[in-house]
């Protein structure tokens, strides 16, 4: 890894799962017996930044945890995975928290309470603008107050740094975004949302292109990935796994679709690179947890060798 390398910069929310495993997710009015529970890191911004650093890129994480007792322990899992904490500040209250119901089939359900990244404002990104200015790219989602969104694009677009987002949770976006986001990687479910029902796959990812954004990966889990840029579309083909937990499967896929942009590849090599990473991570329990090292998904890409 080279040393000038300009680091992922990862704007998004710190969160502690709740997670309750169950043989099925219950339905309104239903009561299950569960198997098991434990608390581990999570946040879609938090999950994707240790994505990035379990594969050696150097990665700054930009958001708030509270003052309350999972605060410490959030920051310092994230320093463990080797993501740089520096820009992480400490806000009265709690923590993001998120119960997370986990069927055996691996199907899950889940509850985000903001907590202290619903603090995260305009106030902070400008904070902490040299350092998002000094990123090779940027990752953001949808976990952190919207108006940070356009805020930090602006930021970005004057310094000349691409953004990928990631919609999720889905919500109505400015119509001044979309020709800011350099990457946008909805999953099925968040790309319905934007779109009208039942639209094929190819037909979305020519409509996101038609709104401005510069590239589109439709995330679709044991399908694969489908990447579109403006001259060029293809499907890239999932890697075969068990799948066990699909927590932070999303989020793997985008801290590593980044790191492999960064490093070069083109954007279907990058999105394997990206599917290898999501495919060890679903053989995992937990979110942050189950993200990969560089030597793992090399090991699965070598032992699946695709023309």
């Amino acid at each position: 890894m080279q040393s000038n390398q300009k680091p992922i910069v990862v704007v998004g929310s710190v969160t502690m799962d709740m997670v309750t495993r169950a043989k099925q997710i219950p339905r309104v009015g239903q009561t299950v017996i569960g198997t098991g529970f434990q608390t581990t890191p999570g946040g879609k911004g938090a999950n994707q930044a240790v994505a990035a650093a379990r594969l050696g890129y150097p990665v700054e994480m930009v958001g708030l945890v509270g003052n309350d007792v999972y605060g410490p322990v959030l920051l310092e899992k994230l320093a463990r995975a080797g993501v740089k904490t520096a820009a992480m500040g400490r806000a009265d209250g709690s923590s993001g928290l998120a119960p997370i119901f986990l069927a055996e089939n691996g199907e899950n359900a889940i509850i985000v309470v903001p907590g202290a990244n619903g603090k995260v404002d305009c106030a902070l990104i400008d904070k902490h603008a040299d350092l998002i200015r000094s990123a090779g790219m940027v990752l953001f989602q949808l976990e952190l107050p919207l108006e940070t969104l356009p805020h930090t694009l602006n930021l970005c677009a004057e310094a000349g740094v691409p953004v990928m987002l990631d919609p999720a949770p889905a919500a109505p976006l400015p119509d001044e975004v979309w020709s800011r986001v350099a990457w946008f990687t909805p999953n099925e479910s968040e790309a319905a949302f934007y779109l009208e029902p039942s639209m094929k796959v190819e037909a979305a990812a020519a409509e996101f292109l038609s709104r401005g954004v510069k590239g589109v990966v439709l995330k679709r889990g044991s399908e694969g990935a489908f990447v579109a840029v403006h001259d060029c579309a293809a499907w890239v083909p999932p890697f075969e796994v068990k799948a066990t937990d699909t927590v932070g499967a999303g989020d793997c896929f985008n801290g590593a679709f980044a790191v492999a942009l960064l490093e070069g590849l083109d954007p279907w090599r990058a999105a394997e690179f990206a599917n290898a990473a999501a495919a060890i991570s679903v053989t995992r329990p937990g979110a942050q947890a189950s993200m990969p090292t560089r030597a793992e998904v090399d090991l699965l890409m070598a032992q699946n060798r695709r023309p």
